[in-house]
């Protein structure tokens, strides 16, 4: 075994670190901050009580342990594993020393080969074997980097001067730099060793030999640098397209401006302008030759376009938000992302996930940044929201950006945090959307967006029903969710165009990548169900679909300035009536009132504590006053649809009761429904099919919680929850189904 390895077993069981022997573990075990990469971690609560870096270098060490080497090589590379990782130990007071003699701790792989300069206990000064060991450190793990996307092929220039100077012949560099990789890949993850091995070696030659692969394009660095957003279904290709057409148009607009009087004035340009191409080339021009850290973890979430306009950001280092205490002359050589980073994750029940509160207000705030006004003034858009470019002091070749909140956004999110899973976090949500005028509907859902979507994608089977109605060629669906209902169009009815509409940009962006992933041919816009004559042409529609999305813009969007409000349900209806062809459908499956609805229902919790669920709902529930008597025995008797439109959300449980509470699914009973739709769309409109039923699965999930009774206290079938109406579009034309 491994000396080091014996080193750490010796510190795991109890003992001290031999001093001054193994400097580096005294390092590592007595760091008092943990600089981990958060996307290789699972939960940040346990970082208090747990040492990542030390647990990653006794991985690499426990990989090197087992290869088949040479003593020289293992000798050479337990030396550089054990420093490697130095840069991100110490205690506070060790580090801010560290940093006032000219340590550079942000950029780790260079930190820790000072570190191993001033501390190492070789007994060596100025010797060939130390330089390539402290090479070594200096550049471990850049292969790596470099297949990322991360730093740029000169990153590795110090490994090819040590084969120019005769210090190593290139096949023995080989020898170290492939075991090398081995480890530091492999201690993140086997498979990701065995995926990108092939690749190590070939750039392991390239270095060695000192054969240049060729520059990467701008469009081949983002590339690499989306591998991650690529695999979870980022179509690459066409966000670049779409980004680097935006930039050309806003460049083709200036060289009009700038060359109208060239035009006038010279003839033999016979009014034609050459037009500069490749603006998104020109834009990232500068990030040629700079390394990036940390830029994955922190930005892995958000879109091609987003990514791009902080880059063109993180670059604007002359900008007014870099403070001029820190402004320097040298040049910048590393953009770090570490800060935000650290901003963009927190502990949600346990587990690490992203801070979608400050992820959707930093959406906000990039998807309404124009690209023209990056480094202008007005590139700030919100009080509460600033980007921010610094340099320290202590690493004047390094350019750090994150995005500032407020103090105010600050505690407002903090304060959403806390009120996770309590009453009070609806009101924690809604004073954010305020502050950020974010958008208050359903898709706003923060934790469990992607539950929600996977929810949807399993109601597969209540969705089909609708396909026997459907007609004509185009397909809307309205609120696609996650994308079930135009899967099940596309899968049996091939000669159908389904096309899904919503307004989230967020929604959107999932479905795109689902489409990529599973290769589907079915189509997404950005659109306003109250406005689809801007998005679709009228009188080209065969058929529009709402499915459990009306009571959503019934309970979400305000109509004169009130929300549950049923002239928004009859805008949606006309909306999508005015873009029918005659013969066209609309139909609707979604939540359905009883009736007679003075009907009184009467309930009995199986669990006490479940009836302080009903105390909480009637004070929360805002579409309506919901009524309720208390019985002698403890039951409750309640008008049958204010019972059913609580017991409705009462069954979502806890995790969801924060959302649904905000919904009134049933807004209408049968009659009314057939009467408001021929108001609303005239004697044109003809239902051809009106049902209604209990959808499945509430009869048991209410079955070991509640006993549903009549006014005397028999027990009595919950009443139907849901409709599906057809109504079509007549005239002299029809569609042919």
């Amino acid at each position: 075994m491994l000396t080091s390895l014996k080193a750490i077993e010796a510190y795991r069981r109890g003992a001290e670190p031999p001093v001054p022997a193994y400097t580096w573990l005294r390092f590592l075990v007595s760091a008092e901050e943990r600089i981990v990469n958060l996307e290789r971690i699972r939960s940040i609560h346990e970082l208090a009580d747990a040492n990542p870096v030390l647990d990653y270098v006794e991985r690499t060490l426990s990989i090197l342990d087992g290869l088949k080497l040479s003593f020289w090589v293992k000798e050479i590379l337990e030396t550089v594993l054990v420093w490697s990782e130095t840069a991100k130990g110490g205690t506070v007071r060790q580090r801010m020393q560290w940093q006032a003699d000219g340590i550079n701790l942000f950029v780790h792989n260079i930190g820790s080969a000072q570190l191993f300069d001033r501390f190492n206990e070789m007994g060596e000064t100025g010797t060939d074997k130390l330089l390539v060991i402290r090479t070594l450190i200096e550049t471990h793990g850049l292969i790596g980097q470099y297949i990322r996307g991360e730093v740029p092929f000169e990153g590795n220039e110090p490994l090819t001067e040590i084969v120019k100077r005769g210090l190593l012949t290139s096949g023995e560099l080989q020898s170290l730099l492939l075991p090398l990789n081995h480890c530091v890949i492999g201690a993140v993850s086997p498979e990701l060793w065995n995926t990108v091995r092939s690749e190590v070696e070939e750039l392991a030659a390239n270095i060695s030999s000192g054969e240049h692969p060729g520059a990467w394009s701008v469009r081949e660095r983002l590339r690499k640098l989306r591998s991650g957003s690529i695999r979870q279904g980022e179509n690459f290709e066409a966000e670049y397209e779409k980004v680097a057409a935006r930039l050309e148009a806003i460049e083709r607009a200036r060289v009009d401006e700038a060359g109208q009087t060239a035009r006038t004035e010279q003839a033999e340009h016979n009014g034609q302008v050459s037009y500069p191409g490749h603006a998104l080339e020109r834009a990232l021009q500068p990030l040629e030759g700079k390394t990036l850290w940390y830029v994955e973890s922190a930005l892995q979430e958000f879109s091609l376009e987003e990514v791009v306009k902080v880059f063109m950001l993180a670059l604007q280092t002359g900008a007014n938000t870099v403070s001029a205490a820190t402004m320097t002359d040298e040049p910048v050589h590393h953009i770090s992302f570490e800060r935000l980073m650290n901003a963009m994750y927190y502990d949600y029940k346990g587990v690490k996930k992203i801070n979608v509160y400050k992820k959707r207000i930093i959406e906000k705030f990039l998807r309404e940044l124009a690209f023209e006004h990056i480094g202008t003034s007005r590139a700030s858009v919100n009080p509460h929201l600033a980007y921010k470019v610094e340099r320290s002091p202590s690493a004047a070749d390094t350019v750090f950006f994150t995005f500032e909140f407020s103090a105010a956004a600050e505690k407002l999110i903090e304060f959403c945090m806390e009120a996770e899973k309590s009453p009070l976090y609806e009101k924690a949500v809604l004073l954010l959307f305020d502050l950020f005028e974010l958008r208050r509907d359903a898709y706003d859902r923060f934790h469990n967006e992607e539950e929600y979507l996977e929810t949807m994608n399993r109601t597969a089977d209540y969705k089909s029903v609708m396909l026997e109605f459907i007609t004509g060629e185009k397909v809307l669906d309205i609120g696609p969710g996650g994308g079930v209902m135009l899967d099940l169009i596309e899968e049996r009815l091939p000669d159908k165009q389904p096309v899904g509409i919503d307004i989230s940009t967020n929604v959107i962006e999932a479905l795109n990548r689902k489409k990529q992933l599973e290769g589907h041919r079915w189509e997404v816009l950005k659109g306003d169900a109250l406005n689809l004559k801007d998005y679709v042409h009228p009188g080209t529609v065969g058929t529009v679909i709402f499915s459990s999305i009306l009571h959503e813009l019934y309970s979400y969007i305000e109509w004169n300035g009130s929300r549950f409000n049923r002239d928004t349900v009859a805008a949606a209806l006309r909306s999508a009536f005015d873009v029918l062809a005659v013969g066209g459908r609309i139909i609707i499956r979604d939540g359905i009132m009883t009736e007679p609805a003075e009907m009184k229902r009467r309930i009995r919790f199986l669990a006490q504590e479940d009836k302080e669920w009903l105390m909480r709902y009637t004070g929360d529930f805002a579409g309506r006053q919901i009524q309720v008597e208390y019985a002698e025995n403890g039951d409750v008797v309640m008008p049958v649809n204010d019972a059913m439109e609580f017991l409705y959300t009462y069954t979502w449980g806890e995790e969801a009761y924060v959302h649904e509470v905000q919904e009134q699914f049933g807004y209408f009973t049968p009659s009314d429904y057939a009467d408001f739709i021929g108001k609303v769309l005239g004697p044109e409109a003809v239902i051809v099919e009106f049902r209604h039923f209990l959808q499945e699965g509430y009869t048991d999930a209410l079955a070991g919680k509640v006993v549903f009774m009549d006014e005397n206290g028999a027990p009595v079938p919950l009443p139907d929850s849901t409709c599906l109406i057809v109504i079509e579009k007549r005239g002299e034309t029809h569609l042919d189904n």
